[in-house]
């Protein structure tokens, strides 16, 4: 079964589209990523230098049907 995306080496690799904390913000009117982020990591963010975030986790929409199973 597979845990999300992942490189050659098998670590894994952060895609904010296809993160858990990846929301949609009606106030701001776009997607915003939910967790606390300190300076150095909204910078990371916001640059677009997501590659090793600490807090991704892979969003399996499809979760709670697999545990139905």
């Amino acid at each position: 079964m597979s845990q999300g995306p992942s490189s050659a080496k098998g670590r894994q690799v952060a895609n904010c589209e296809s993160c858990e904390f990846y929301d949609y913000d009606d106030y701001l009117d776009a997607y915003v990523c939910a967790q606390r982020l300190d300076q150095d990591e909204m910078v990371d963010f916001l640059g677009g230098n997501t590659a090793r975030c600490p807090y991704y986790r892979y969003y399996d929409e499809y979760k709670s049907v697999h545990k139905q199973i």
